[in-house]
């Protein structure tokens, strides 16, 4: 199997357009790597690849791929798209998609629902773009020789879907991870979590990599640091660190574990602080985009 980070992020990437915080700085300044926003790519014969979430970014992301790049007049290595929800980071990039090619977006319902809902996705001709819609723990093929199984994982629905009362812990369609098996090989590619529970813990078990959700370090990271009101609870993320963190919940893991979707005020992005050194000891890397990993 064949893993190539497409892009790091969280929403709005690093820099995010309107943020001036240390970590924007620095990555406009070039002393931090810029990361695009949260997509992954998967192939298992490193000819056809499927993509996991299709970020804003998509266009910039197969630009500097080489492995994504046409193969001929109109002929794309690109076979499907998964979508893991409905946020707008990872399903806007769909729109960047619209140019006649043949491919397979697989998705729960509920999230092929939201697209359905919108006329601007009518853009995917439906004469080429087939929508396939998976069920939870029901293994589906978007790929020769590769097998993905969606699972419910603690949740809220997308910002745009929000209501007055807003379940951060939902269970169900709205937010799926990913298990994904090739090759004698288990990886989970988990971009969004609110809550690590122990039946997570169980379902990971098996895997030789884990990609997981680490979009704030702590869960008040936002409001302490002025750059905006909600908590990583409240986004739907459960912080890296802290008791109930992602870092002491999945310890007990001996598999390699990056962290994936990290949002642009996240201290653990600087290399030389702290945070990093506590992640690294802990045995976790920080995703960046173009980061090719086989497990």
């Amino acid at each position: 199997m064949h893993i190539k980070v497409l892009g790091a992020g969280a929403g709005g990437g690093l820099p995010q357009w309107n943020c001036g915080c240390r970590n924007c700085a620095d990555a406009r300044s070039g002393r931090l790597p810029a990361m695009s926003q949260s997509s992954l790519a998967v192939s298992v014969d490193g000819q056809g690849w499927a993509v996991l979430n299709a970020s804003p970014d998509i266009r910039q992301q197969f630009a500097v791929t080489p492995q994504l790049a046409p193969t001929g007049l109109r002929d794309s290595p690109l076979r499907a798209v998964v979508l893991t929800n409905g946020d707008i980071d990872h399903v806007a990039g769909l729109l960047t998609l619209r140019e006649k090619t043949r491919f397979t977006v697989f998705a729960t319902s509920q999230t092929l629902d939201i697209l359905d809902a919108n006329a601007v996705f009518a853009v995917l001709d439906p004469a080429l773009v087939e929508k396939s819609r998976i069920a939870l723990d029901s293994p589906f093929a978007p790929l020769d020789g590769l097998e993905v199984t969606a699972f419910a994982v603690p949740g809220k629905v997308a910002l745009y879907l929000e209501g007055d009362e807003v379940d951060t812990n939902a269970m169900g369609e709205q937010t799926v991870g990913l298990r994904l098996s090739a090759d004698g090989h288990t990886v989970y590619y988990i971009p969004g979590c609110a809550k690590v529970t122990d039946d997570l813990l169980a379902r990971l078990a098996d895997a030789d990599l884990v990609l997981f959700d680490g979009t704030v370090w702590r869960n008040d990271e936002m409001p302490s640091t002025g750059t905006g009101a909600k908590t990583g609870a409240r986004m739907g993320h459960v912080a890296m660190d802290g008791p109930d963190g992602s870092i002491a919940r999945l310890a007990g893991l001996t598999c390699r574990k990056v962290f994936v979707h990290i949002n642009n005020t996240n201290p653990a992005l600087q290399p030389d602080g702290p945070e990093r050194a506590a992640l690294s000891a802990a045995g976790w890397q920080i995703a960046a985009d173009g980061m090719e990993i086989t497990p």
